[in-house]
């Protein structure tokens, strides 16, 4: 934390970047919520094709990350944010006037653009305000916007949809981040004020990223982790409300609404649970963020198994809210702690590479994969997916907590010999 910044000007500033992130996730959910109007819609998509409307998006989300790292560690981050905002809200209302799928396609994708800027660089800001002690907290708030956010988006996209139609659901939500991208523009950017043993990596050299990126770092293990995480997490996103209306047989404005509370309800629980139990153990745990992370991930493994695959329907409803706050309770504390494993002039890059990786593995492919085994087989079958990538998470996150562990002990012992 700069000492410059105030307590107050610091939780002003988050609930600013927190307000500015909901949005960011109701213009990227949206369109969750039209899947099933969409396919019956002019444009007659297919389960593929409605995949690849996410898919484009978190494509082109991808690719652009890496530019906005770049200047995430060098220009003014509130002129960055504010273009962010207003990139992504443009598209989005954008979509709305699309005459077909492509041109629908294309919208998507720019939305991507404007929302990677945003989430490169808002996180670093957030670690530049509070510090290690209180970063739990923080980053649970911020990433709380996430189920609320996507919440939003399920419902908003419903109710418009179902009174008004697809296109205005679009137009509508796409309008507040024009009027509130100025809020981005009045933040406080703390100057980049190095820490004793940041010199070394002062310009980003090839022998920090090699360490970063060609050993099992923390910083590593705990991206390719999160991109496993991305893959289920994303894939279960996007087909919930069409599993509703489908497979469980709700009217398509019930499933975006009990979605989008559940995600509501579970979402904010779960978000600030993680983010206080990390801060609760990180006196007694140096990789406190890691081990809640992996335990949390692991635990709606089985719950989401039975919520598959169960006939009863309060079984279903008890599953999938364990699971769902399971999977939220490790928001803050995964982002946390790469962050922290990140030096301090390497953030906004490092942030940047691990959301390349995040998304090339994780949810570019997951809805439109999800999509294409669906149309081969049953939704259910598609979505059993899921569990496995979770699996597959919490078992590289557990690495992440040993491998932390391991270089809290190395540091230690380099100080005090």
């Amino acid at each position: 934390m700069n000492v410059s910044i105030s307590n107050r000007v610091a939780w002003l500033s988050l609930g600013t970047l927190s307000i500015l992130n909901l949005l960011n996730y109701v213009d990227r959910y949206i369109v969750s919520s039209l899947v099933e109007t969409l396919k019956k819609s002019e444009m007659h998509l297919s389960d593929a094709q409605a995949g690849l409307l996410m898919t484009a998006f978190i494509a082109v989300y991808t690719l652009v990350f890496p530019v906005f790292g770049y200047l995430g560690d060098r220009v003014s981050r509130p002129k960055l944010l504010t273009f962010a905002v207003i990139i992504w809200s443009l598209a989005t209302m954008a979509s709305g006037l699309a005459p077909n799928f492509y041109a629908l396609l294309v919208c998507r994708a720019v939305v991507g653009i404007g929302e990677a800027a945003y989430v490169t660089v808002a996180p670093t800001l957030i670690a530049d305000y509070f510090p290690a002690e209180k970063s739990g907290k923080a980053y649970a708030t911020f990433f709380a916007a996430i189920p609320i956010g996507s919440a939003i988006g399920y419902v908003l996209g419903g109710i418009l949809d179902a009174h008004f139609g697809w296109r205005s659901a679009f137009l509508f939500t796409g309008v507040p981040g024009i009027f509130l991208s100025f809020m981005a523009l009045r933040l406080v950017d703390p100057p980049r004020v190095l820490a004793a043993g940041d010199a070394a990596t002062k310009s980003g050299g090839a022998d920090a990223w090699k360490a970063l990126l060609l050993s099992k770092s923390t910083y590593l293990l705990a991206s390719v982790g999160y991109a496993a995480y991305a893959f289920g997490l994303g894939g279960l996103a996007f087909w919930m409300p069409a599993y509703m209306e489908r497979i469980r047989g709700m009217s398509h404005e019930d499933a975006a609404v009990i979605t989008g509370g559940l995600i509501v309800v579970t979402g904010c629980i779960g978000t600030f649970l993680g983010g206080f139990c990390a801060d609760g153990l990180r006196k007694r745990l140096g990789n406190a963020d890691l081990v809640v992370s992996w335990i949390s991930v692991l635990i709606c493994v089985p719950l989401l198994v039975v919520a598959f695959t169960t006939s009863s329907m309060s079984l279903f409803w008890v599953s999938l809210a364990g699971a769902e706050l399971a999977i939220f309770m490790c928001s803050g504390p995964i982002n946390g702690a790469i962050i922290a494993s990140l030096p301090l002039p390497m953030r906004a890059m490092g942030l940047a590479i691990c959301n390349v990786i995040t998304h090339i593995l994780g949810d570019v492919p997951s809805p439109s994969l999800i999509g294409w085994m669906s149309d081969r087989s049953s939704l259910v079958a598609a979505l059993m997916i899921v569990p496995v990538a979770f699996v597959v998470c919490a078992a590289l996150w557990l690495l992440a907590a040993a491998q932390a562990r391991a270089e809290l002990k190395s540091h230690e012992s380099a100080v005090v010999n």
